[in-house]
Parts: structure tokens; sequence; C-alpha cells
């Protein structure tokens, strides 16, 4: 049976970089770096030294494209660095990658990630074709096919860019991916047809007979704290006993609105560390927030990750609030995006985020106060067990106002 260690989540975009250039320039950017490290810039003799020879004896010249070229060479110097979340994004990637955040793409609706270097499933988008396939998060897949495209590639040695190009796609289209889950004991074959992914930040639903309110963040995009607000709003009015935070499956997104959301719970003080090169920062409540003293239960799982975890951990340390369910990501690392000016980018690991208390989860992830493993229920497919058990542990907890820990 195959073991599935931690998850390592890579930023998702699309690179359409030609192999031979991606390949020849990755191996020419690390020479380089190795050979001036101790220089402040980049000597490019090397990689002019690749262009001159490829022009001069490559078989086929016309696939040699200067675009492609010089955009193979930015992704192989970040790819030197060897830290998965510091990446370069040409112009199509990185419109793709703002896609994400802002909210809406054509695709099967799952965050992708590596496990043991072999293409995994970090999440499946809630009501993605992906979700209602059944797919997991911690399946593998060891194969992408496309017949219309004539697709069927192994996922061996795959790059997450070239993974989401192949996935994604037009609506109404079919995409087949071969999985293998932990315990099973041979791969299946999935028929997904791609779909519009729109996938709202937050969403509102009701338990116990409408006083418990069930909020469920997704991810922290472009219009979180806009749609945030709005709950909140309408949980304030309805005089909620209770909250449950559900940020399973939240791969994370932008670090400001883990603080805008911490900030309505935690009346003061700080909800994250961020550790640069050169010193260390605190970034704490800043607004007022309408949900101070409301009972409060948080679900997570091992798709909860990076901004999700800052939300999760802060609330644990400083209101000593309880996570309900599995072990989360462990993503502890802040990327900067930073545009070139051509359309394109590039990520920067620029900080370690801490919790409050200065722990760094990275590689590690959160642990939850009350273990629960997701148990799917083939007979009843809206059945939640781990959401059952939240509110199970919300109502334990009656009235009582959780205490602000300094």
């Amino acid at each position: 049976m195959m073991k599935l260690p931690a998850v390592r989540r890579y930023l998702i975009g699309l690179s359409l970089l030609a192999a031979v250039a991606y390949g020849g320039y990755e191996v020419g950017v690390r020479r380089t770096v190795s050979e001036y490290q101790g220089s402040s810039m980049v000597n490019t003799r090397v990689m002019n030294e690749v262009l001159s020879r490829l022009k001069k004896d490559y078989l086929k010249p016309e696939d040699i494209k200067s675009d492609e070229l010089m955009y193979g060479a930015a992704q192989g110097m970040t790819a030197s660095l060897k830290d998965p979340y510091t990446s370069f994004y040409p112009p199509a990637e990185n419109t793709r990658s703002k896609e994400d955040l802002q909210g809406e793409f054509g695709g099967v609706g799952i965050q992708l990630g590596f496990i043991d270097k072999t293409l995994a499933v970090i999440s499946p988008l809630k009501d993605s074709p992906a979700m209602k396939a059944g797919i997991r998060a911690g399946d593998l897949i060891l194969k992408i096919i496309d017949e219309r495209k004539n697709v069927a590639k192994d996922t061996r040695n795959i790059s997450i860019d070239e993974a989401v190009s192949l996935i994604r796609g037009e609506k109404g289209t079919e995409v087949k991916l071969s999985i293998y889950r932990e315990g099973d004991k041979q791969t299946q074959e999935v028929a997904l047809v791609r779909d519009l992914i729109n996938v709202p930040s937050t969403e509102l639903s009701w338990l116990d007979n409408g006083q418990v309110a069930h909020i469920r963040v997704n991810k922290f995009g472009e219009q979180t704290l806009t749609e945030w607000e709005t709950i909140v709003n309408e949980v304030v009015a309805k005089g909620a006993k209770g909250v449950i935070l559900d940020v399973r499956n939240n791969p994370g997104g932008y670090l400001q609105r883990a603080v805008d959301l911490g900030s309505e719970f935690i009346p003061d003080g700080i909800i994250v560390k961020q550790k640069d090169r050169n010193k260390t920062e605190t970034q704490g409540v800043d607004r007022k927030g309408k949900l101070i003293g409301m009972p409060l239960v948080v679900l997570i799982n091992r798709g909860s990750a990076s901004a999700a975890e800052i939300l999760a951990g802060a609330l644990s340390e400083r209101l000593g609030i309880k996570l309900v369910g599995e072990k989360s990501f462990g993503k502890g690392t802040v990327q900067e995006a930073q545009d070139i000016g051509d359309g394109s980018s590039v990520h920067i690991t620029v900080a370690e985020w801490l919790l409050p208390s200065g722990r760094n989860i990275h590689g590690n992830g959160l642990e939850p106060d009350v273990e629960v493993i997701y148990e799917y229920d083939e007979k009843n497919p809206q059945a939640d067990n781990q959401l059952d058990k939240a509110l199970e542990v919300l109502k334990s907890l009656g009235s009582s106002v959780a205490v602000v820990k300094k």
C-alpha cells in the first residue's frame, strides 16, 4: 500500500515552455548561478552561449522562439532555488493564476500539488465536477487522458504547470484522470466533464434549526472580505447562537484576508507574525469585529493551507477555539507576486509566517483538538460526519465566551 507523506503544495499556474528550451536553460542557469553566486548579478555568458549553439545546430530551428527561451531561462532561475513556492509565471500562466484568486476559470475544480513527487489532489472545490465525481484530497493522479486533444499523458515527472494546462479546457469537454487512492489495490479511471468553475470565497448555511451559522471560507481572494461582511451582517441580524467556521479544502490566498477574518473574532493583539531575512514583524487586529465573544468552532483538514492555517492557528492560540477535523496541510511561508511588466510575474518567498506564539508549522500543520476522519457516505453523499461533530462540540460549549489569551 502506497504511503502518503505530507503534501508539498506548489502554486498553481500554467507553463507552455518548449521542453528543449526549458531543459537547456534550466541547466544553464543553475550552472551560471553556481559559478557566479558571489556576485550580485548573474553572468549571462553561459545562457548566451547556449542560445548561440541552439540557433546554429538545433535540428528544428523553427521551434526556437525567443520569448519561450527567455521565459524558460527565468523559470529555470527560480527552479534552481529548490523552493517549490518561488516560481516564474509567463503571461498566460500569470493570467490563469490571477483567475484562480478572482474565482472563475474553466476546468474540473481541483487544487493540485505533489505527494512524494507524484501529482496529487490537494483539494476538490465544492460542487465542482471533481467533487461530484468523488475525487478526494490526497488522491494521486497517475495519468491525464483527453481523447479530443489526443492526449494520454503519464504524470511521472510532470510539472504543475503542464498538469493544469492539460486538465483545464473548454466547458462541456471531457478529461479522464487515472486515480490511485491510499488503501486501494488498483487505480480507477474517472471521467470528468469540464465546467466553468466559479467558486464564491464564502458561503453561509444554517444548522440546528437556524441557530448555528455554518460559514465556509473556500479561499482568501479578492472578493473574500466583501462576501464575508455580507454574511456576518446576516449572522448578526438573525441572532446566531454560535458559528462553525469551515476552512476545509481552503488552499489559502491573500495573507491580509486571514487578518481581516481573524479580527472579526479576536478583540485585540497579534494574529500572525512574519519573519523575513532581516526582521520579525507582527500583524494584529485592524478593525472592530462584530462576532467577538461568539461561541465558535473551526473545521480543518489536510486541504487547509497557508492563510487558512494562519486564521485557524490564531483563533486556536488567542481564543482557545477548538479545531475539529484532520491535520492541516502545513504551509508556513509567504509569497509576494511581483509583475514584471510584459504580463509575466515572479512569485517570491519573502518570509515565513508564525503563529502568535512564534510557532512555525511549516511542514507540520495544525493538529485538531478533536480528530474526525471524513467518511464518505455513498447512500447519503450530502452527509458530513466532520460537520456533525463540529456542531456537537459547539453545542457542548453552551453560551460560554472564549477567553482572550494575551
